[in-house]
C-alpha cells in the first residue's frame, strides 16, 4: 500500500512541476499565433525578424527585407516582438 501511494505521489509531483507548466506555455503560444495581425513584428524559429504582411488560416506572409515576402506556417513564428527590437 505504501509503495502504491509513493508512485501516485511521484506522478502528481511530476505533473505539477513538468507537464502542467508545459501545457500552459503551449496554450499561450497558440493564443499568440491566433492573435497575429498585419503589421506585427515577429521573430521566426531560426532567429529571422520580419513584419507580418498578411495572415491566413494556417500560414503568414512576412516581409523580411524590402520587397522580400516569405510564406511560413504560423507554428514557425516564435514570438511577437516590440517595435525596434530587431538588429539592423
Amino acid at each position: 500500500m505504501s509503495g502504491l501511494l509513493m508512485i501516485i505521489l511521484l506522478f502528481v509531483i511530476m505533473w505539477l512541476l513538468m507537464i502542467r507548466p508545459q501545457k500552459k506555455r503551449q496554450k499561450e503560444e497558440a493564443q499568440m499565433r491566433e492573435q497575429l495581425k498585419k503589421g506585427d513584428r515577429v521573430v521566426f524559429g531560426g532567429g529571422i525578424y520580419g513584419k507580418v504582411h498578411s495572415v491566413e488560416a494556417t500560414t503568414v506572409e512576412v516581409d523580411i527585407a524590402n520587397g522580400v515576402i516569405v510564406t511560413v506556417e504560423k507554428n514557425f513564428i516564435q514570438a511577437v516582438t516590440p517595435e525596434g527590437t530587431e538588429n539592423k
